[in-house]
């Protein structure tokens, strides 16, 4: 065998390597904020900079869970008030015959936020973005964060306010893993908060190639005027592991093993209907206790969303 082909037998693992880490490559934490020009935007409530309490001290793992839960509900809460906040903007866009300077700048900052390559203020673009611009159930996210961070308390998510393992590729942008292949580059990305965490991640699933299937299933609920459930869009995470359709089976086996899905039940009964000003207060409640589920309001379980 000459030394070129064993130099490209070599090379080849890492670039599938390489491959894979990209579809988990999150940017700086300014590449997830939400506020570019956007005056129905409310600024970020304070607590949103919180860092990962320690979940190691609990010794009771009900409690341990109940915590975690209680800690990530209302900071996807926040992040899905926000994506519809932004979601009623480009309709109102979508709407209107001539954009002016400043909402073309908006959508095209949309645009390249969320991979979608089309003519500004086209028809084709309006529609990309109309897919990708959604929220994402709070079971997935919330059995995917457990998944990924054991309970939140891993290393990446201990050092790094990283929950869901999103990797990246710049020297020193986040932890190096321990086990990393020689030869490979990737880091596992720090955040500045774990809510800056799940923003990405949701950017990751609205926009990545390799979640196409995921906002496919997504898009057909909206269709029926319904939001899809975490375990339904579990189906579009073939992708996320090596694991593949097994990652799946274990991700829908969580949420149905915590009864995650009374998460999705309260995100629809409080968000179905709301309007711009209810979910401008969601966006920015000063305490995050004011997202957690309310108990009696979990008995709309209809499914209809705005």
């Amino acid at each position: 065998m000459s030394a070129g082909i064993r130099a490209t037998l070599l090379i080849f693992p890492l670039m599938v390597f390489a491959f894979w880490g990209s579809l988990h490559t999150p940017g700086p934490d300014s590449a997830f904020d939400d506020d570019l020009a956007l005056s129905s935007l409310p600024s970020l409530p304070a607590w949103t900079n919180n860092n990962l309490p320690d979940f190691s001290s609990y010794r009771d793992t009900t409690e341990r869970k109940s915590a975690f839960f209680s800690f990530l509900y209302p900071r996807v809460a926040l992040a899905n008030s926000r994506i519809l906040i932004e979601r009623d903007y480009l309709e109102f866009l979508a709407s209107k015959e001539a954009l002016n300077q400043s909402e073309r700048r908006w959508l095209i900052h949309q645009a390249e936020r969320l991979r979608v390559d089309e003519e500004p203020a086209s028809p084709a673009m309006f529609k990309q973005l109309h897919a990708r611009l959604d929220v994402i159930p709070p079971a997935l996210v919330l059995a995917q964060a457990a998944n990924e961070s054991a309970w939140g308390t891993s290393r990446f998510a201990t050092r790094g306010n990283n929950l869901f393992g999103q990797w990246c590729f710049s020297q020193g942008c986040g932890l190096v893993p321990k086990a990393r292949v020689e030869g490979a580059t990737h880091e596992v990305a720090r955040f500045s908060s774990p809510y800056r965490s799940i923003r990405a991640y949701i950017q990751n699933l609205n926009s990545h190639p390799a979640y196409q299937g995921l906002r496919d299933v997504r898009m057909a609920a909206r269709k029926d005027g319904k939001l899809a459930s975490g375990s339904a869009l579990a189906a579009g995470l073939i992708s996320y592991s090596e694991r593949g359709e097994d990652y799946v089976k274990e991700i829908r086996s969580m949420i149905r093993h915590n009864n995650l899905g009374y998460f999705d039940t309260d995100f629809r009964a409080t968000f179905s209907g709301a309007n711009t000003g209810m979910l401008q207060q969601m966006a920015s409640a000063s305490n995050e206790t004011a997202l957690l589920p309310n108990a009696g309001d979990d008995e709309d379980d209809s499914g209809d969303i705005r």
